[in-house]
């Protein structure tokens, strides 16, 4: 039995979720699929997958025995990229994910100028509001907006963006401007799955912080939909502050409250950081965060007057 091949298969199982989506993503046949982890339970002695008809999930032994095939697979295709010269050259594939508008308004540019300058490396670029595992899906770096978890990912923070309260002028001039986060009681609000709370809105910070109830007269489940909506004069809403910022600067919409805004959620580029980094990795890293953090420098919009 081929061990690394065995180990392979059966992370391939796992993140498939099925023998036979495995089997797809392998372009093996399902017997041999099965064959090959039966061959590796019966070599450790151990049952690695419960399996029925509906759902596989690892076993106790399972899940310790799959973290540690993550680890050694990792460490063989270190020493083949160092063999192959990966480590003395940037080149190779490249994945990066990033939520939806922040990827495509700032990460796509530095990526597009980061191709053009290494031409030996590809990208993939998963644009996506989900936080998506690195190793699960097969990752190699992370932009993170928001406080991060403590974990062994490696972050090199590149700034902050603002959770901003905006209008459009003519709910201002019907309905009259918030002068305190209580006053928001008194508008109609758009809210944004992805970002508030749908019933009540934080304001200030630490000790400070409050939470004020809202009345959501449009709930919507992307930040496009919410500033169209309130650029529309559906009502207030909130966003972060690169997404409004096109609204903002062609004068569909005005910031209000900016005095009583929480604190800034840092943004950062993330990656797992075991090991000798490849060199297209580091590539990026140097070449992507100068450019993000000039991006999210200080302007009109990124900071409270």
């Amino acid at each position: 039995m081929n061990r690394l091949e065995a180990m392979t298969v059966l992370l391939d199982v796992v993140d498939a979720g099925s023998l036979s989506a495995a089997g797809r993503r392998l372009g093996m046949p399902l017997a041999s699929v099965s064959r090959k982890i039966s061959s590796l339970e019966a070599h450790l002695k151990a049952r690695l997958l419960n399996r029925s008809t509906r759902q596989l999930t690892l076993t106790e032994a399972g899940r310790t025995y799959v973290a540690a095939c993550r680890r050694i697979l990792e460490q063989v295709g270190d020493a083949e990229r160092t063999a192959g010269g990966e480590y003395s050259a940037p080149r190779g594939d490249l994945t990066l994910t990033a939520p939806v508008v922040f990827g495509r308004l700032h990460v796509l540019p530095v990526v597009s100028d980061f191709l053009k300058t290494y031409p030996e490396i590809d990208m993939r670029l998963v644009l996506s509001d989900r936080v998506v595992h690195l190793l699960e899906d097969h990752i190699d770096v992370a932009l993170r907006i928001g406080q991060l978890p403590d974990s062994s990912l490696v972050a090199t923070q590149l700034g902050t963006v603002r959770r901003v309260i905006c209008a459009s002028p003519g709910h201002l001039s019907r309905h009259g401007a918030p002068k305190t986060p209580a006053d928001l009681a008194l508008h109609d609000c758009v809210t944004f799955e992805g970002l508030n709370s749908l019933a009540a809105w934080t304001f200030g910070a630490g000790k400070s912080e409050i939470s004020v109830p809202i009345k959501p007269r449009l709930t919507v489940n992307t930040a496009e939909a919410a500033i169209d909506a309130a650029a529309a004069g559906v009502g207030i809403t909130r966003v972060l502050s690169y997404q409004a910022a096109s609204a903002v600067e062609e004068g569909r919409l005005a910031i209000l409250l900016q005095e009583f805004e929480p604190a800034p959620l840092p943004v950062s580029l993330v990656h797992a950081g075991h090991g000798l980094l490849p060199l297209k990795l580091r590539a990026f890293l140097e070449f992507a965060a100068p450019q993000l953090r000039g991006r999210l420098a200080p302007s009109p919009l990124a900071s409270p007057a």
